[in-house]
């Protein structure tokens, strides 16, 4: 390691995160990214220059003089001026908690940040919430761990025998990425993509927020009502960092009839249930209905040319949202659920994870035939010892598979609509994801023909895919430097 590296280290070192420990080994982290500029003062920077022609360094000089503090008290937390907040940003890193939690922390369209990735984690030593903390919990989460990995390993070597590896078979990839390595990635990530469905909510994932201060403050505030207590502690550990951390933003101000107000509306409304079709929709294509549409055609036919010249992969202008909204319901499976909900450009309700629904047909019919008569044998011995737990719903949640359906509803205008279901019907998308995707879409199409609107759907059949083996973040080798 040379003089630089050796630097480099101990500034990294030497950084001051906010730390706040989690029940059993989770964490909360408000990372330090070693700026002279914090957040609160970077804030108050961009509102001083907002309400003076003095030019930015006679604002460094004041900040010099006399810091943040006074300002963000005065101005963020007693005027109340909210819009300071959002010009000051920070990263929290949120470390063994349930999969459950990272769904409540990332329910909110502002939300930005990461979660780990199911496919890159090792299921064999991998935490299992367990509320009831009792040995039959323990033990109905350990027969879901033991049939998962061992489903994994079948499927892997069932798919491998499906698709042997063929380099004359180009699949549209570069011949740097047509390699035998990437063939196994592909057989491998389908091969978690199928037995996801065997993994419980319960499981232990990170996850990283960034988030701007004003935003995180309005969003602690439904998180620390959440009807789980696992959401209400990590939300007050949250608090308590990032108060830490950013002392003159006001983390640790309560107002008590709006901590009364959305106490309310988060216990009564907050998980959402409502069959497919309960308000009498008649619309339907698949399984996806068609609830209400608010699309004025006429407006929309007005912007002919520009639906008629939009290219692939190219969004609608976003002031085409005034032609109104439309709204679907549906039944998909939960661990789909979870990367439709990263499309935060639509408004989606928080479903409740319950086994009362239906399995995802789609798992099982990829099984060969041997392990999926097991796993309909399985799930039912599970289903009935959950039940025998005498949990409430909320908890039963840690438990259940994420296989299981839930019900979804989401709204958007059209260009948000539009970017999602051409996003999500793509072949690389999960199978069952892509049917609602455009069965979304075919409706949206149904509805507004005549207007010029068009879509720009993959509609080709689910099949294996070796681009799947190049969606990967990975680490490079150092390269070999010649003197």
């Amino acid at each position: 390691m040379d003089d630089h590296q050796t630097e480099a280290q101990q500034k990294i070192e030497a950084l001051r995160h906010v730390r706040k420990p989690l029940p059993g080994n989770g964490q909360v982290v408000v990372l330090d990214t070693g700026a002279i500029i914090n957040a609160e003062e970077e804030a108050m920077l961009q509102a001083l220059h907002s309400r003076s022609l003095g030019g930015i360094d006679a604002h460094l000089l004041k900040l010099a003089k006399k810091g943040a503090a006074d300002f963000m008290d005065l101005y963020y937390v007693k005027y109340g001026d909210k819009s300071i907040g959002d010009g000051g940003t920070t990263t929290i890193f949120i470390e063994g908690v349930s999969m459950l939690v990272a769904k409540a922390i990332q329910d909110s369209q502002l939300y930005n940040g990461q979660e780990s990735s199911t496919r890159y984690i090792n299921f064999e030593t991998q935490p299992f919430a367990d509320p009831h903390d009792s040995a039959e919990g323990k033990a109905l989460l350990e027969s879901l761990r033991a049939f998962h990995l061992k489903g994994v390993a079948i499927m892997k070597e069932e798919l491998a025998r499906q698709h042997p590896w063929d380099p004359t078979i180009q699949w549209g990839l570069s011949a740097e990425d047509n390699t035998e390595k990437v063939w196994q990635k592909a057989i491998n990530a389908r091969a978690f993509d199928i037995m996801r469905a065997f993994l419980p909510a319960g499981a232990a994932t990170n996850l990283a927020w960034h988030t701007e201060l004003r935003h995180a403050n309005d969003h602690l505030l439904r998180l620390r009502h959440h009807p789980l207590e696992e959401v209400r502690v990590v939300a007050e550990a949250i608090g308590e960092a990032l108060a830490a951390k950013y002392p003159h933003s006001s983390f640790s101000k309560r107002y008590p009839a709006s901590e009364e107000y959305v106490s309310e509306w988060m216990r009564r409304m907050y998980y959402f249930n409502e069959k497919p079709g309960s308000r009498g929709s008649n619309t339907k294509r698949g399984g996806v209905c068609l609830d209400r549409s608010t699309i004025e055609p006429a407006m929309l036919k007005a912007y002919g040319d520009l639906l008629a010249l939009r290219p692939f992969k190219t969004e609608l202008p976003k002031f085409m949202a005034e032609c109104g909204t439309m709204q679907f319901s549906f039944l998909l499976d939960y661990g789909s659920y979870r990367d439709l909900q990263r499309q935060r450009s639509i408004i989606q309700r928080m479903p409740l994870l319950t086994d009362k629904h239906g399995f995802e047909e789609w798992y099982l019919a990829q099984l060969p035939e041997g392990l999926r008569k097991e796993a309909v044998l399985f799930l039912a011995r599970y289903s009935n010892g959950l039940g025998k737990l005498g949990l409430s719903p909320l908890l039963e949640q840690y438990y259940v598979p994420m296989g299981y359906r839930v019900t979804c509803r989401a709204t958007g205008d059209l260009p948000a609509l539009a970017f999602v279901v051409e996003l999500r019907s793509g072949i690389t998308v999960h199978p069952t994801l892509r049917v609602v995707a455009q069965d979304i879409g075919g409706l949206m199409l149904e509805q507004l023909e005549g207007t010029g609107f068009k879509l720009h759907l993959d509609t080709s059949p689910d099949a294996f895919n070796m681009k799947r083996g190049t969606q990967d973040i990975v680490e490079k080798a150092p390269s070999l430097q010649v003197h």
